[in-house]
């Protein structure tokens, strides 16, 4: 099959360098040194998935008409991405592989001839070189749209991305969005800090800001009628448990999410988007959080504050003290 992919970095990569080595005509979008080294090199994929090279055609814009898009940019890049492809790729199934909540909508904005459905995927990656891709932990992703069950063309497409890596189709797929979200708040810390999410779960002090800014989360979930999804051992019932529970024991839940990434230390995007130099998505992340609590007539102070300091780190191209993290968050 013509596999169009929107974005070759840590998850663009990992995809289509699997696909590619299961026998599909991959073409993927990349820009600057990305391009060069794909250009140049392929895509060299190691890790959990074995090693791979994969050459693949590559350019700014997809040249050729693809049978299947994967958009797998940053969220904040989303849009511009999918308008500069659009009239190559409207009308041809698209798969939103990306963090937050407006993926899938917007997609479908742009494209209104396309059938659009999202991932989510919960492989951990490190890209921090033009080109290379490492996967750390490997894991199962979940595809589907809406609120309702699984629909064939979501089974069918499922299906086809499982000949590369496990994909599953599933129901209830806006409550999984939020579930996911949750297991993003992982990220902003890390980031803020310059360590590995292993290192920021592992100091107690550190791990109950994470843990608040995830019970934060749920809490904002549950205000906008939300039902979470099953993903990664989490779903409504354990969640909605652990918006009840003091903090202190709440703080089980990352320290869980910490055990199953194992001792491969893992940056976690925005810390990767940062060492990269690049704009991080933690609008879409902690930000989107603090604009779901404003629908709801709410605040998000823990995540409000994080995205915050997510920003200071990007103006200032260098990691903050652990402490301003805990002089900053209202926890």
């Amino acid at each position: 099959m013509r596999i169009g992919i929107i974005g070759a970095g840590a998850l663009g990569g990992t995809f289509a360098a699997l696909l590619a080595r299961a026998g599909h005509d991959v073409e993927v979008t990349a820009r600057g040194a990305g391009l060069e080294a794909i250009r140049a090199s392929g895509i060299r994929l190691s890790g959990a998935y074995g090693d791979v090279h994969a050459r693949v055609a590559a350019g700014e814009r997809l040249t050729a008409a693809p049978e299947l898009v994967l958009v797998c940019t940053k969220a904040q890049d989303a849009a511009s991405a999918i308008e500069s492809n659009a009239e190559l790729i409207d009308g041809a199934p698209v798969v939103v592989v990306q963090n937050g909540l407006d993926g899938v909508a917007t997609a479908a904005r742009l494209l209104p001839r396309s059938s659009c459905m999202g991932v989510l995927s919960i492989i951990a990656a490190n890209y921090t070189e033009p080109g290379v891709v490492r996967i750390t932990t490997p894991a199962t992703s979940y595809l589907g749209r809406g609120d309702g069950p699984a629909d064939a063309e979501c089974t069918r497409i499922a299906a086809l991305l499982s000949e590369a890596v496990p994909v599953v189709a599933i129901g209830g797929f806006r409550g999984a969005q939020w579930t996911k979200l949750v297991v993003n708040m992982l990220n902003a810390v890390p980031a803020i800090v310059g360590r590995s999410v292993q290192e920021v779960v592992d100091d107690r002090r550190l791990r109950r800001v994470v843990t608040a800014s995830m019970r934060e989360t749920v809490r904002i979930g549950i205000a906008r009628g939300v039902r979470f999804g099953a993903l990664q051992g989490l779903g409504d019932r354990r969640l909605r448990l652990f918006a009840r529970v003091p903090l202190t024991l709440g703080q089980v839940l990352p320290w869980l999410m910490r055990v199953r990434m194992g001792g491969v230390p893992n940056l976690g995007s925005t810390q990767q988007s940062l060492r990269r130099g690049q704009p991080t998505e933690v609008d879409f992340l902690n930000g989107a959080v603090v604009r779901e609590a404003s629908v709801a007539g709410l605040d998000a102070p823990v995540n409000r504050a994080l995205t915050a300091l997510v920003h200071e780190v990007e103006q200032r191209a260098a990691s903050l003290p652990a402490e301003r993290v805990l002089a900053d968050v209202p926890v």
